[in-house]
């Protein structure tokens, strides 16, 4: 880091140290920004097809339970880092705009099928990204939300707010998923690293319950350790929770351990470095949409990757400055701005009925309603430009 960024740093931790409250749409230096939005952050959930897709082709239940677990476990390390290397620490994404689209595509070429993501961002304020992904040959569908309500105290503490629900067509099973908060320290000396934090239930509607502590309380001989995990898979009717079917322990940036808790012994030792993401298959820029992520953020994230932090600035505030004037457009016109993908329902009875199972640190609705996929006839009919000659950016 250079001095210069330094002392724009020092600066920036004593201006968001004034705040009170949410700091989820503030601006970083651009030096601290990572090259993507995040509304392409559902994507990490996609980039292991074989693991997401996994429960699918299997006929225990208890067993389905513990491949949902594996899946959402090895996920972890892409998401926290933005699919950056664990030693160049943690950037900040860019803040997705109103009405910003991510779509991508994982394999199709050996006969796993196709796994498909497309995710939205349905507001500013609270920014909310929502998202669905699907693989139509394995008869896998999620759907969910993520709001993230951002404050400082010295670390940055980002809580979590939302949930993502899988369905399983072959087994008519869903899977209420949590979103865990996230501690990032390290900010004042220049190198930022995430800790995950509280306890969470990941829970099946076949009556199986998967709990993840982050928080070390119940780690045998590893209390402190840093990025450690416990799980254990349990029956629904197990309140006391003192008969774990599996149990998991170890880091969600490196290995943990499997164990079979009947047959007293280790099904695998599971190395998240060992499993590469496959990469994502966009269109070309050209053919992009004006409000597909990569396209609207082009220009910055070319900045970015060359290193040009003026032009950083110049590009991004294109975009925020257009995104202020179609505020101030729809206010004077008494217009709203309506997502094209996801529509808004203020309760869901299958997400009722899992959150009824489920205990720990998790908000799994706090955000004045639920967002839902509006159907994939409805999705089909939506074809770009998707809206007309309007453009996200500033001309």
């Amino acid at each position: 880091m250079t001095d210069g960024n330094r002392s724009t740093l020092k600066e920036f931790i004593a201006s968001i140290s004034t705040i009170k409250g949410d700091l989820s749409n503030i601006t970083a230096p651009p030096f601290l920004l990572a090259s993507q939005s995040t509304v392409e952050f559902p994507s990490y959930w996609c980039e292991r097809p074989e693991l997401l897709c996994a429960p699918a082709s299997e006929p225990d239940a208890q067993k389905r339970c513990l491949l949902v677990l594996k899946w959402f476990l090895a996920s972890l390390k892409r998401q926290q880092y933005a699919g950056r290397d664990e030693s160049a620490g943690v950037k900040k994404p860019l803040n997705a705009f109103l009405g910003e689209i991510f779509m991508g595509a994982w394999g199709g070429s050996n006969g796993e099928g196709r796994t498909c993501l497309i995710s939205e961002q349905v507001s500013h304020h609270p920014p909310i990204t929502a998202c669905y992904l699907w693989n139509d040959e394995q008869g896998v569908r999620a759907e969910g939300y993520a709001c993230q309500n951002i404050t400082f105290s010295g670390t940055v503490n980002i809580k979590q707010i939302g949930h993502a629900i899988i369905h399983l067509d072959k087994w008519n099973e869903d899977y209420l998923i949590p979103l865990p908060s996230v501690k990032v320290s390290g900010l004042i000396t220049g190198t930022p690293y995430p800790e995950l934090v509280g306890s969470y239930d990941i829970v099946s509607s076949s009556g199986f319950v998967a709990g993840v502590d982050f928080s070390g309380k119940r780690f045998m001989g590893l209390a402190g350790k840093k990025n450690g995990l416990h799980a254990a898979v349990y029956s629904a009717n197990d309140s006391s929770r003192k008969h774990p079917i599996y149990t998991l322990d170890g880091t969600w940036n490196d290995v943990f351990t499997i164990r079979d808790e009947k047959a007293n012994s280790v099904i695998e030792e599971f190395n998240t470095n060992a499993h590469p993401p496959l990469p994502v298959q966009v269109p070309d820029e050209s053919m992009l949409d004006p409000y597909e992520s990569r396209k609207a953020w082009g220009p910055t994230i070319s900045a970015l990757n060359s290193g040009n932090m003026q032009a950083v600035v110049d590009a991004k505030s294109k975009v925020e400055q257009g995104q202020r004037e179609m505020r101030k457009q729809e206010e004077r016109e008494g217009k709203t701005w309506t997502p094209l993908f996801f529509q808004k329902v203020q309760s869901e009875p299958r997400l009722e009925k899992l959150k009824g199972m489920a205990h720990g640190d998790a908000e799994m609705d706090g955000t004045h309603g639920i967002w839902r996929w509006v159907g994939t006839e409805k999705a089909e009919q939506i074809d770009r430009p998707f809206h007309g000659d309007l453009v996200p950016w500033l001309n």
